[in-house]
């Protein structure tokens, strides 16, 4: 029978993004980053303006963010060890919503946190792209990790009997998402992998079912 697998997101799952993200535009762009409900461009707002960036413009910068300055993301707490403990029970990938050219260097980025580990890219809801990543796995069973509850949604209606979690653990933005455990499309919210590493491990050898 083929290993139990693991589909992660990586940025506020894995990495921290918007601290950083928040940090490079108030140093270098002139730009306040405070979260305004969950939408990111009128939450970054110019220095000296009170109208909030478009979305093509964060969009823009979103962009260079990636490009540039992902040496400034660094891990959340106990995400790498909950992934390495993780593999030695199932495989374990991630599915990161960046373009394709960026898949290199976010698999160098998590090779440099010592995660050497397969990356999948996607734009757009999330639920295809696993469909597709199951069907070239054949997993016993597979859990997916998300901080957005969107890319739930889309797995819940794509891939139903995957297992799904959110978890988002940069506190900039946890409070502020819609949580997809409440909406139904996940099968729990936990925000910490002290809590969610045990749940996990749990799901990964059916000990519910």
């Amino acid at each position: 029978m083929s290993r139990p697998l693991i589909i992660s997101d990586c940025d506020e799952v894995l990495l921290h993004m918007v601290a950083p993200f928040r940090d490079w535009l108030a140093e270098t762009q002139g730009i306040t980053f405070t979260m305004n409900g969950n939408d990111f461009a009128r939450s970054m707002r110019r220095v000296g303006s009170d109208e909030p960036l478009g979305q093509e413009e964060m969009w823009r910068l979103l962009g260079r963010f990636f490009d540039t300055e992902m040496s400034r993301q660094t891990p959340i707490a106990g995400a790498l060890n909950a992934m390495r403990t993780m593999s030695e029970h199932a495989d374990v990938v991630i599915l990161t919503n960046l373009e394709h050219h960026r898949q290199q260097a976010r698999t160098i980025q998590l090779a440099d946190h010592g995660l050497p580990i397969r990356v999948f890219t996607n734009q757009g809801p999330k639920g295809p792209a696993i469909r597709a990543i199951l069907d070239e796995y054949q997993p016993a069973r597979a859990v997916f990790i998300d901080d957005i509850a969107d890319h739930h949604g889309s797995a819940a209606s794509e891939t139903p009997h995957v297992t799904r979690l959110h978890l988002c653990g940069e506190p900039l933005l946890a409070p502020h998402i819609p949580c997809a455990h409440i909406q139904g499309h996940a099968h729990a919210r936990i925000d910490d992998w002290a809590t969610a590493l045990p749940w996990l491990l749990a799901k990964i050898h059916g000990e519910d079912e």
